[in-house]
């Protein structure tokens, strides 16, 4: 197949996936951070009594946490999102929920406190630990290809497909976070860390038998080259993904709800993963070797005078 010759539709295809994430980032506050980020308390209550997600909402604001985060979980299941509490201000507030919305009772499932320092710290870290890993990996690959012409395109071109894979990705959560309240926390900073592993895993398989095909058929141009190693490799990447797909669904579906988060970042980004080693990071060789981009840089020079 004529892998390098469609370059022009693959890129047109991320084009088309990435914009609407985009397009969220911008009109919508973007992710939707959850207490991990923001700093305050989690509070899931099980009623014993049918509660109605409006009276609950009232009930809170009359409260004074009008402000809070609700979300049904179940039938009498609620996850709620508000200010810092202390444990004289939740006792207050799940005594007041009992009295008013649930005489019977009311369970609490589970309670965490996250003060705005620690949550400051968290998004500070995690920006260095996405930067520290992209430069490495820039280093590694560029280091591992010093021996093809141009080993600083391979860098480059991993880290282009490492930025298409995460904004794929943020921007599918953007998506839904505004459409339904999807929040991200410390599992989603895991679990894109662990995409880019897995993004550039995959383009490395690419990439190093380019490197093979390169040395072994050095009077062939670059464009034989990729797509030769392309068509070697990519039944073993199909194979790789869609095994590890398999597994992810699984857990997805029967797993608890505690890494659901992290499960679905791992869905979305072995898919765009396996897409970018291809239809991306390969194709940015080419676009790179060929000059596809040199117009960006072009300027009309205007006829001097007579």
């Amino acid at each position: 197949m004529n892998f390098v010759g469609a370059r022009g539709w693959f890129y047109l295809f991320s084009l088309a996936v990435i914009l609407p994430g985009v397009v969220f980032l911008i009109i919508s506050p973007g992710l939707k951070p959850g207490i991990d980020f923001t700093g305050g308390s989690t509070l899931t209550l099980e009623f014993e009594a049918d509660v109605q997600q409006t009276d609950l909402r009232e009930r809170l604001a009359l409260d004074g946490y009008s402000d809070a985060t609700l979300q049904r979980l179940g039938d009498r299941t609620f996850f709620i999102r508000t200010k810092a509490l202390t444990d004289n201000s939740k006792a207050e507030l799940v005594s007041s929920l009992e009295s008013s919305l649930s005489p019977d009772g009311v369970t609490e499932l589970s309670f965490d406190l996250v003060s705005p320092i620690v949550a400051s710290e968290t998004v500070t870290n995690a920006i260095y630990a996405v930067l520290a890993a992209s430069v490495g990996i820039f280093v590694y690959v560029w280091w591992a290809f010093r021996n093809v012409p141009s080993p600083f395109r391979y860098g480059a071109a991993a880290i282009i497909a490492l930025i298409h894979d995460t904004i794929i990705v943020i921007g599918i959560f953007s998506i839904l976070g505004y459409l339904i309240d999807m929040e991200v926390g410390t599992m989603f900073l895991i679990a894109i860390l662990t995409v880019i592993g897995y993004s550039v895993n995959d383009t490395i398989v690419v990439f190093d038998r380019i490197r093979e095909n390169v040395t072994t058929h050095p009077n062939r141009e670059l464009r034989e080259v990729v797509n030769l190693s392309i068509s070697e490799t990519i039944g073993r990447s199909l194979n790789t993904s869609l095994t590890l797909l398999i597994t992810l669904s699984a857990l997805f579906l029967f797993g608890g709800s505690t890494i659901r988060e992290f499960l679905l970042v791992l869905l979305i980004g072995v898919v765009a993963g396996t897409y970018s080693s291809i239809a991306v990071a390969s194709q940015v060789l080419i676009s790179w070797e060929d000059g596809d981009v040199r117009w960006l840089f072009r300027r009309e020079r205007k006829p001097a005078a007579a």
